[in-house]
């Protein structure tokens, strides 16, 4: 996938208004849409050729996380969901972001593109899943006697639900990519009469 610096930087500004969109609550959040994150890690691996920007989606992240916590007038310490195993989300974004960047080298515009598009999805949210959720699991602290058993339950609960959330994001990118995609097919072919 060939984009320019530009429009890149305009997909860029775009992941990063529906982070700040979805992510956490703040004063800027819609509370009707579930957190995009994932999907966003996933379609910057895809879109933005430069790895300079896996950190700067990370430090978004946390930023905003930290906001929600401040704003609503919690502190770190106390908070539910900084924990020892807030760390698992870099990993965990990690394979959404390089999960991206693979299925980047494999994009072609065409049907076929979709089987290796829906097992780098599948792949990297099972990842996620399991870096996110059975790292604040087992490393949070949040549950006394954590299980193996416990926590095949608590992935098997969640994991349609991440994956569901991701999917829908993902397909309302994939629309956007087709319209822009014919757009520019229909105004080159234009041009040329």
């Amino acid at each position: 996938m060939t984009l320019s610096r530009s429009q890149q930087l305009i997909i860029a500004g775009l992941l990063a208004l529906l982070m700040f969109m979805t992510r956490g609550h703040h004063f800027a959040s819609v509370d009707a849409l579930p957190s995009a994150s994932w999907a966003i890690f996933f379609l910057a691996g895809l879109y933005l050729s430069s790895a300079a920007w896996f950190p700067v989606f990370l430090v978004m992240a946390a930023g905003l996380d930290i906001a929600s916590v401040l704003l609503g007038g919690g502190q770190l310490s106390n908070s539910f969901c900084m924990s020892p195993a807030y760390g698992f989300l870099i990993p965990a974004y990690g394979s959404l972001w390089m999960a991206g960047r693979w299925y980047a080298s494999k994009y072609q515009f065409n049907a076929a593109t979709l089987l290796p598009l829906v097992g780098s999805v599948l792949v990297a949210a099972t990842a996620a899943t399991l870096f996110s959720g059975g790292g604040f699991y087992f490393f949070s602290g949040r549950y006394p006697d954590p299980t193996f058993t416990e926590y095949t339950q608590r992935f098997i609960q969640y994991f349609p639900k991440n994956l569901a959330v991701m999917s829908f994001y993902l397909v309302v990118a994939m629309i956007c990519h087709v319209s822009l995609h014919f757009t520019a097919t229909t105004q080159r072919a234009d041009q040329q009469h």
